[in-house]
């Protein structure tokens, strides 16, 4: 059977600063992300169809070995610090899913990956956040997969790689972080021609024409154009590999772009 009108793309998206959609914001302009938030909230109607499940890799979870959430019924983490008391009392009552987490553990021990489950763990903000606006109603399963902790970006371009089957099972696989990452630099208003120099390359290495080309790019990230001032630690980056990872031979293209505070930051999409 043509499973190719069926398969989800892949997704790599910001989820903005802690609970900064839910809130006014007094740190800039007010309205510092309501662009980014209507983005957000066109994504479900962009897709093909209705994923069956989410499967979310955020940029707030890392383990020394890959860990999926295994819960029924994950709790969420407010973990984020400084915000209004009423940011911490949000909801998001979506449901985990066990048998998804079970498969994305056989996929990736089918590849050799190391990889354990966590039946206790919450949904963090890199979660929650962003899908409380891409899906408001909590209406489909979500299951989180840890980063790894060594930040490895072959690694994480391999483990979207092993999860590419599930794009065909109804899962969508999505990449939460922020494509620009150094609040240093965003606090102190130095953002601007560094996160424009390294967005100029990111998105030619997405866009590359060859998934050869765009992994080979992506793996060695730490050598572009100001990279490192765009991401003293790339813990909001390396989700970007794992979506890139799964996404195939099918090429990326740039599906937002803004300038938040100074620095500007994009989405993508795989498919």
């Amino acid at each position: 059977m043509d499973t190719r009108n069926q398969r989800l793309p892949t997704l790599y998206i910001p989820h903005g600063g802690g609970p900064c959609f839910f809130m006014q914001w007094t740190r800039g302009p007010a309205d510092t992300w309501e662009r980014m938030a209507a983005f957000l909230k066109s994504l479900a109607a962009s897709l093909p169809t209705q994923p069956k499940a989410l499967l979310v890799v955020s940029a707030h979870w890392e383990e020394p070995v890959l860990t999926v959430n295994s819960a029924a019924v994950p709790a969420l983490l407010y973990d984020y610090y400084g915000f209004p008391e009423h940011t911490y009392r949000l909801e998001y009552p979506a449901s985990g899913s066990p048998s998804l987490a079970a498969r994305v553990r056989e996929l990736l021990d089918r590849a050799g990956v190391d990889c354990r489950e966590n039946p206790e763990r919450g949904f963090d903000h890199g979660v929650f956040i962003p899908f409380k606006l891409i899906y408001p109603q909590a209406e489909l399963p979500i299951v989180q997969l840890s980063l790894r902790q060594d930040l490895d970006p072959e690694a994480h371009l391999a483990l979207g790689a092993a999860l590419a089957a599930l794009r065909e099972e109804g899962v969508l696989i999505v990449g939460s972080g922020m494509s620009y990452h150094n609040l240093g630099a965003l606090f102190s208003g130095r953002a601007g021609e560094a996160s424009r120099r390294f967005d100029r390359w990111l998105s030619e290495a997405v866009t590359a024409e060859t998934a050869h080309a765009r992994n080979a790019a992506l793996a060695q990230w730490a050598q572009a154009p100001a990279a490192r001032l765009a991401h003293p630690r790339e813990e909001h980056l390396l989700p970007l590999m794992v979506a890139a990872g799964a996404a195939g031979d099918d090429r990326g293209r740039k599906i937002y772009e803004d300038e938040v505070m100074g620095s500007t930051v994009s989405a993508f999409r795989f498919g």
